[in-house]
């Protein structure tokens, strides 16, 4: 008969086996965090050594990133030139003044358009005779061959696409209008140079990732062969290969996340380098381009893809290593 006051006992195999499983989290993070501070200190003690390895793994990722930074500012550059394109109206000669007056008026009004300018034949002619050199020659025309001009500035909105090319074929279909042109053909071979260029540039990155898992692939292979004895008796006291993996992985995600900073630094060298003179050629074109680098985000990005390239060199590294290490 069961007393009133008697409390049931508790089961205990569940308050067992969560217990077991805080312990078990517990302990793999505290491994993890060891293995990450301890491998990171294990380079320290050999910065020659370390510092070799990380300067590959930087210059590997800062070839890429130069000429993914130099593809950026020329592309910036060519959209800037496109931005500020000008269509020259070339006036048929016979006409009379007070009518280009008032269809320089009349564009001057059109939504699309920011600014049209009237260069004179007589302007025109002074101008060509200023920049030529061929003064004395200019001076034995019988009449001035050049025509009257109307320089038309759209605005951003119409600076591309179909809105250009219909402001374009309204100007050629004018009455007063001999010819308009726009030479935008460099434009559209530079952007073809920029997307052969890009595919270069990827490729190049390609060839860089496979060396720079050769390379650190090798620099894990030599720590394996160092710490040998090491990884025996781990396996013969029970380590898993998981538990053994671990110390080379965090080894090779230091040296890509080293390599990435070092790479950002010389990046960064190289463009503060550039800047001044670029800047100097830029203001002799009357232009305020500037030299532009990675932002923060990209900057973040080329430092953890370059810890995960070391990061994947380490894993194919120990994998193969570690089953030829057997405890006997």
């Amino acid at each position: 008969m069961a007393r009133p006051n008697q409390v049931p006992a508790r089961p205990k195999g569940a308050i067992h086996s969560k217990t077991q499983w805080r312990d078990r989290l517990e302990a793999w993070q505290a491994h993890h965090s060891t293995c990450a501070i301890e491998s990171l200190i294990r380079l320290t003690r050999s910065p020659l050594q370390s510092l070799l390895t990380w300067l590959v793994v930087a210059i590997a990722t800062a070839l890429p990133a130069t000429l993914y930074v130099a593809l950026q500012n020329v592309q910036a550059l060519g959209y800037n030139w496109q931005d500020s394109s000008q269509i020259s109206v070339f006036i048929k000669r016979q006409t009379a003044p007070e009518a280009i007056e008032r269809w320089r008026t009349e564009l001057s009004q059109q939504a699309g358009i920011e600014q049209v300018d009237y260069i004179s034949p007589s302007d025109a002619l002074a101008e060509f005779r200023q920049h030529s050199g061929l003064g004395e020659v200019l001076n034995d025309l019988e009449e001035n061959p050049l025509p009257p001009v109307l320089l038309v500035q759209p605005r951003a909105e119409a600076s591309q696409g179909a809105a250009l090319e219909q402001l374009l074929a309204s100007l050629n279909d004018h009455a007063l209008s001999d010819e308009a042109k726009l030479d935008m053909m460099w434009v559209q071979r530079l952007q073809q140079l920029i997307d052969l260029a890009s595919r270069g540039v990827f490729f190049l990155a390609l060839l860089l990732v496979l060396g720079l898992l050769l390379v650190i692939g090798n620099t894990i292979r030599l720590a394996i062969e160092n710490r040998r004895d090491e990884i025996v008796v781990v396996k013969l006291v029970g380590g898993t290969d998981a538990y053994v993996r671990r110390p080379f992985l965090y080894t090779g995600l230091w040296y890509g996340l080293g390599g990435g900073v070092i790479a950002l630094i010389l990046l960064a060298l190289g463009l503060g380098w550039l800047s001044v003179p670029v800047a100097k050629l830029a203001n002799l074109y009357h232009s305020e381009f500037h030299l532009q680098g990675l932002n923060f985000y990209t900057s973040l990005q080329l430092v953890l893809l370059a810890g995960l390239v070391g990061l994947a060199g380490a894993w194919l590294a120990v994998g193969r290593h570690l089953r030829a290490i057997k405890p006997e």
